[in-house]
């Protein structure tokens, strides 16, 4: 389940560096529905997501960068209509940004390595963090864990 193309030259699960393109650019190189919710900062509607009553175990990965978001252990079901995590893959797969649109405090998170749009952070999730992570699916990528440890081991052999 990897939305990585032909076109798409900037997809990596193992480059951490940042991405930083235009808006036309991303637009030629993403599916219209990922780039109207990564780079339009839309919002898919609640429970149209594959990945919503989604069990697998394995890793949750930015559909427009492949960076590692989150792992499947910390997915809930919370109940709001899109897939929802109590805690990131690490501290800095994702960036915050206060949200005052729709007149709502939010805060967005976005893609640590893209700054792509992948939902809101709320603080009514369940223990050990108490957040909840609303992630529009369509944003996100899925490895089962065999595969994404052989695509993590790849590359952290190639970036020590």
């Amino acid at each position: 389940m990897n939305s990585s193309n032909d076109l798409n030259s900037v997809y990596s699960r193992s480059d951490k560096s940042k991405v930083n393109l235009s808006e036309a650019e991303w637009e030629k190189i993403l599916p219209a529905d990922v780039f109207y919710v990564a780079r339009k900062k839309g919002t898919e509607r609640p429970w149209s997501s594959k990945f919503e009553k989604f069990d697998e175990t394995g890793v949750y990965y930015c559909a427009a960068c492949g960076n590692p978001l989150f792992r499947s252990d910390t997915k809930f079901e919370s109940g709001c209509g899109w897939p929802s995590f109590y805690e990131p893959v690490s501290r800095g797969s994702i960036i915050y940004a206060p949200d005052h649109t729709l007149g709502m405090e939010r805060t967005e998170v976005m893609c640590g390595r893209c700054k792509s749009h992948l939902g809101h952070v709320f603080e009514d999730g369940p223990k050990p963090t108490g957040l909840r992570y609303c992630i529009n699916g369509v944003v996100l990528d899925f490895e089962k864990a065999a595969a994404a440890a052989k695509e993590y081991e790849k590359g952290t052999a190639n970036n020590p």
